[in-house]
């Protein structure tokens, strides 16, 4: 480790984003407030009113018009950060697109909140799950110590392959919520995270136009050289979030050598060597699943956790590594991709499809708009798919629901 020791402080989520956004030195600022968010950028606002962090703080009209700040400001070189939830994460989905095409390491903290109709303002993961396509890496959060250390690696992840990243975490269960979080020094997150080297030109002895409308196929520009077509920009973009992976991990591990907390997975493994059964989550709910787990454990079965650290870009072979032993897999989903089932089943459907995997899959909705799921509500959800263990039971087709329907 670098220096001093870190010192622990008290901090709630919010403030653990706030904090990690300063320490990376953030230069341009641009949020609209909504809850369970707006604590998030008030912190920030203080920190650049008291003098304590250099940076401009755009006040602004909305959502859109905070990425769009945001997206400007990344293009002639500046680094930024925002964050939402919510409505407002949904009005930003034309920036989403845009940012992720024109390939700006913009950082976003998402305060994972319900959508409507009805109104809700309490937590699930509907809001960021519903902008998985948009072209950012998503990373989840399961306590306030990796909502800093999360939004810090998300700069220099960001700024190496050039696509946005979104740092999910649960509104109230951890925005709101005070734990001991170990704050780094200044120092040492600047030998950890070096200054921003934009790959965009601002410079009026060279002119550049960006975000051109771009025809389908490749053309030649005026001073005859072959230049992408569409198709090509979304390959390119593609491929980067293919890739994306080795560079989360290598940060990861970065980060673990010089602060003792290890990222170096896109996942988060729990008890997994002899596990015959596994629950998956995200998010905070993946620490419940824990306390589920060992509840069963005492019960006589062997089951594990995978937790899932990161989803976009979604690490399909990290995922049939980590459950090519087990015979059983419980997918909890805080969101519902309506007609189908939880897009976190999807996903590991997906993964496991081909690679020789045995296990029965089980998806359980839970949580939706603040409903509370307890470790012995996710342990009975486990007892109840234990039938699947039998021989020549296959997958249903649509998910069950932990409610009082």
């Amino acid at each position: 480790m670098l220096g001093s020791k870190a010192g622990t402080q008290i901090l709630d989520g919010n403030h653990a984003a706030a904090v990690g956004a300063k320490l990376s030195r953030v230069q341009v600022i641009a949020a609209y407030p909504i809850t369970p968010q707006s604590p998030v950028t008030e912190k920030l606002s203080e920190y650049v009113e008291g003098g304590n962090l250099k940076a401009e703080y755009v006040a602004v009209e909305s959502e859109h018009s905070a990425l769009a700040v945001c997206s400007s400001a990344s293009l002639v070189g500046a680094r930024t950060f925002t964050a939402s939830s919510s409505h407002g994460l949904a009005y930003m989905h034309e920036m989403l697109h845009w940012v992720a095409g024109t390939r700006l390491p913009v950082i976003l903290a998402c305060v994972n909140r319900a959508i409507g109709a009805p109104w809700n303002v309490l937590n699930d993961q509907q809001d960021s799950i519903s902008q998985r396509d948009t072209g950012w890496i998503q990373i989840y959060a399961r306590t306030n110590q990796e909502i800093l250390d999360s939004v810090i690696q998300a700069y220099k992840i960001a700024e190496t392959v050039y696509v946005p990243v979104m740092v999910c975490y649960d509104g109230y269960i951890l925005s709101h919520t005070e734990m001991p979080v170990d704050v780094p020094s200044p120092r040492d997150v600047d030998s950890f995270l070096p200054p921003y080297k934009p790959h965009t030109i601002l410079d009026p002895a060279n002119p550049r136009n960006y975000n051109l409308v771009t025809l389908a196929n490749p053309r030649v520009n005026a001073e005859g050289v072959l230049c992408h077509g569409y198709m090509e920009i979304r390959y390119l973009l593609q491929e980067a979030l293919q890739n994306a992976g080795e560079t989360i991990a290598s940060v990861g591990r970065e980060f673990g050598g010089l602060f003792g907390r290890s990222y170096a997975s896109m996942l988060w493994e729990y008890s997994l060597d002899d596990a015959e059964i596994v629950i998956v989550a995200m998010g905070s709910l993946a620490m419940e699943a824990i306390v589920a787990a060992d509840t069963l454990r005492d019960e006589g079965h062997r089951v594990g956790v995978l937790g899932l650290r990161v989803f976009r870009p979604f690490p399909k072979s990290d995922v049939v590594t980590a459950l090519k032993k087990a015979r059983l897999v419980v997918v909890f989903d805080k969101n519902i991709s309506y007609g189908s089932e939880g897009a976190t089943c999807s996903e590991i459907k997906s993964a496991l499809y081909g690679s020789g995997a045995n296990a029965v899959i089980r998806n359980f909705v839970v949580g939706l708009g603040g409903r509370d799921i307890k470790a012995r509500e996710l342990a009975g959800a486990v007892n109840k798919s234990l039938p699947a263990l039998k021989e020549g039971v296959l997958n249903d087709e649509y998910p069950e629901w932990i409610c009082h329907i």
